[in-house]
């Protein structure tokens, strides 16, 4: 008793905690502050450029972190958007049960699972690989339409993947980033406009400084501190998919892409998940209590209609950081948006990215 006491005393008092308490809520604070701002002096919101797809024609939409929370919300709602829904996600019981559910609450939806781990590069080159076999054994036209890159979990504690990174920074950003990167051809074979949605965080504007070497976008030199700092990896991982965001944005438009495949990155706010499960029960009720109070927080089906938002903006929003509900963007932080370290992070991803596919495909 007096040792899980001790245990909980020192946790409360680590920086990771009043890191979240405190940054968090102020960075939280900030986006509303701006969004506030921009409804004020005139910024106008964006309407949804899609509706309801044919029945014959849908489109597909690959979605990852699909079992829960945000990421099950916002496949329902594609469902009912007439999108061919392909969910990703690590557990094929979770995977089993959401496609139950949503086919329970829409009996059109069209609906696919793949048992996926982002944390490992192994997995997802299978992932493609299977979602090619599929489209072709379906007759469906080799083409993906919408990627929404969902996956993300709040670690306490580092545990290292197979290739060596960071978990954490694997599944939030690595992952996404080599997905993104496999399935780019799919993405380019769409005969309609295609779209990458990145499910990002507010709390990337708690990162304040960031460095992109190798070490760091793998993890291996937070996995190297005395103490896990979790708090760190997170807005760092957070960090990265926006720079991530902007730099494919303008990679695609070097290559003239841009007008066929557009980027943005969306951010929901505070949304009531299982995301912080891994801390303690305390710590998880005092969250959601405060940010309930402040009203803040909001449910996984409310949160979906800003990842539905980012889907369906329009084609010249591509490059936008979306923040709350009704298609309103906002400006992130200034470091996410500096050219220099996007280039850095991007060059940095691409030799990983290689490196990986000549380990398992060479």
């Amino acid at each position: 008793m007096m040792k899980k006491l001790k245990e909980a005393f020192t946790f409360i008092c680590s920086s990771d905690v009043w890191r979240m308490a405190l940054l968090w809520t102020i960075a939280l604070l900030f986006s509303y502050f701006q969004l506030l701002k921009n409804t004020i002096f005139g910024s106008k919101s964006t309407t949804s450029s899609s509706s309801n797809h044919s029945h014959t024609h849908r489109p597909v939409c690959v979605i990852t972190g699909a079992t829960s929370g945000l990421g099950k919300a916002s496949a329902f709602k594609l469902s009912k958007k007439g999108f061919y829904v392909v969910l990703v996600g690590r557990s094929s019981h979770l995977l089993s049960k959401t496609l139950n559910e949503i086919k329970r609450q829409n009996a059109d939806a069209r609906l696919k699972a793949f048992e996926v781990d982002m944390s490992s590069f192994q997995s997802v080159l299978k992932f493609r690989n299977s979602l090619e076999q599929w489209l072709l054994e379906s007759d469906l036209h080799s083409s993906i339409q919408l990627l929404v890159n969902n996956a993300g979990i709040l670690a306490t504690s580092s545990r290292p993947t197979f290739e060596g990174f960071d978990r954490m920074i694997a599944t939030n950003y690595v992952g996404a980033f080599s997905l993104t990167k496999l399935l780019l051809p799919l993405l380019r074979n769409s005969h309609v406009p295609s779209r990458v949605v990145n499910v990002t965080s507010f709390t990337h504007r708690a990162a304040f400084a960031g460095r992109f070497d190798m070490d760091s976008v793998t993890g291996v030199n937070f996995s190297r501190s005395k103490q896990y700092p979790c708090a760190r990896v997170y807005e760092y991982s957070k960090l990265c998919l926006l720079l991530f965001s902007y730099e494919l944005h303008r990679q695609l438009h070097l290559t003239d892409d841009s007008h066929h495949i557009s980027v943005v990155a969306v951010d929901p706010g505070a949304v009531e998940t299982n995301i912080m499960h891994e801390l303690p029960s305390y710590i998880q009720v005092m969250a959601i209590c405060s940010l309930k109070i402040l009203r803040l927080m909001q449910s996984p089906e409310d949160a979906a209609e800003s990842v539905l938002d980012a889907a369906l903006a329009p084609p010249e929003m591509s490059g936008k950081y979306f923040f709350g509900r009704k298609g309103r963007s906002i400006e992130s932080s200034a470091l996410s948006r500096d050219p220099e370290l996007a280039k850095e992070l991007w060059d940095t991803s691409c030799l990983i990215f290689n490196e990986l596919q000549q380990t398992h495909i060479g």
